[in-house]
């Protein structure tokens, strides 16, 4: 079993930055690859970046040049920086692990409003 906590969401203006953080614990070692995922209301949970063990990171194509995901392996913590936020930004954002069995484990969300 992996356990993540999630921090760092909140309310910004447009044109802001956020950092959202997420810790993991329990069966770390199982883990390979690490991301962001985010959701709104009625909509499905979609990616926003991840981060594999080796540290090949994938963007979704709306995020591109505005967030940065990053891991400290040593701490089990992956981060997304989040700059130039825009209101269509705004949604719960859910860390995300995924083991070396194809398992996925789910933080428990964090708030991202972006005010116009």
């Amino acid at each position: 079993q992996v356990q993540l906590v999630e921090s760092g969401g909140g309310l910004v203006q447009a044109g802001g930055s956020l950092r959202l953080s997420c810790a993991a614990s329990g069966n770390i070692f199982s883990i390979n690859a690490m991301g962001w995922y985010r959701q709104a209301p009625g909509s499905q949970r979609e990616l926003v970046a991840d981060i594999t063990g080796r540290g090949y990171r994938n963007y979704a194509d709306s995020v591109k040049g505005r967030f940065t995901i990053s891991r400290d392996n040593a701490n089990n913590t992956v981060y997304l920086q989040m700059n130039s936020l825009k209101p269509e930004d705004t949604d719960v954002y859910y860390c995300n692990a995924l083991d070396v069995s194809g398992r996925r484990y789910w933080g428990q969300g964090t708030q991202v409003t972006v005010s116009s």
